[in-house]
């Protein structure tokens, strides 16, 4: 059986859409890829999709969507991005990965958005080699 992913942020334009994007890039259809937010935004952000353009993931496409029930019960891993998104389901474990910050540290713009990019992308590598072994 496939295994499957659904990876929650709040808007589903930014992190959970590059975690989404990237594991595809990396696990090909090896792995049912999805992503939700807790409140969806109305579009991707543009300095996310800028960012994986650059290591050749489109996801100029997405439409932010939210968490549906049905998914949320069947996945295999739902995992959180960041501090913000909560998820709380009786009966379902999630995974949060506080990925980094760099705006705290006075970092905003692409290159924000790069260092995100690339918290995500090593994450997303792990998870690939774990659930695809």
């Amino acid at each position: 059986m496939t295994p499957s992913v659904l990876f929650v942020c709040v808007k589903n334009g930014g992190k959970s859409v590059m975690a989404e994007g990237l594991l595809r890039q990396a696990a090909g259809d090896a792995i049912e890829v999805h992503s939700a937010g807790t409140r969806p935004g109305t579009a991707v952000n543009a300095l996310s999709a800028e960012a994986l353009a650059e290591v050749g993931v489109d996801i100029t496409g997405h439409v932010p969507v939210g968490i549906d029930p049905a998914l949320l019960a069947r996945v295999d891993k739902v995992i959180t991005l960041g501090r913000e998104a909560v998820v709380d389901v009786p009966g379902v474990t999630v995974i949060n990965w506080d990925t980094d910050e760099p705006s705290e540290r006075g970092i905003d713009g692409i290159e924000r958005m790069r260092l995100v990019r690339d918290d995500i992308t090593a994450r997303v590598r792990n998870l690939s080699n774990e659930l695809t072994k």
